[in-house]
């Protein structure tokens, strides 16, 4: 039996996050708002490495694949091919682009792409676990 609680509490904070940062007070201080963007990235890291380790023991203990492949992106192409995905396989891409892109990004250019692509990923996210664990996410 799997366990999601990872993925579940993952999601859930950066769920949390993105809500407050996108009602952040422009007002604030630039230091705070980077400060809230930066939390959310890291969020998006952390919930996104531990999708795709789920994912992996997923499609091995509930599909029953024999191979399965070791790295993020061949791993997403398999779950595509089993119609685990409500998006296209390409948006996917685009969300392990933006995490592998996130931890060498100086510029800030690459965290602005990558949080523009939030909304999104939580809503891809949270279908994904729905279908993995066969529970409405609350």
């Amino acid at each position: 039996m799997i366990e999601y609680d990872k993925f579940q509490k993952s999601l859930k904070n950066l769920e949390s996050q993105h809500e407050h940062y996108r009602t952040l007070d422009p007002s604030l201080p630039e230091f705070i708002q980077e400060g809230m963007a930066e939390s959310v990235i890291q969020r998006f890291e952390i919930c996104f490495d531990t999708l795709w380790k789920i994912l992996k023991l997923y499609l091995k203990e509930e599909i029953g694949l024999a191979e399965v492949p070791g790295g993020p992106k061949p791993l997403l192409r398999v779950a595509n091919e089993n119609d685990l995905f409500s998006s296209n396989v390409e948006q996917w891409m685009k969300y392990l682009e933006a995490r592998n892109s996130t931890s060498h990004d100086y510029s800030g250019e690459k965290a602005q792409i990558c949080l523009a692509l939030m909304g999104d990923f939580i809503d891809d996210a949270i279908g994904l676990y729905q279908t993995m664990s066969g529970e409405t996410w609350e």
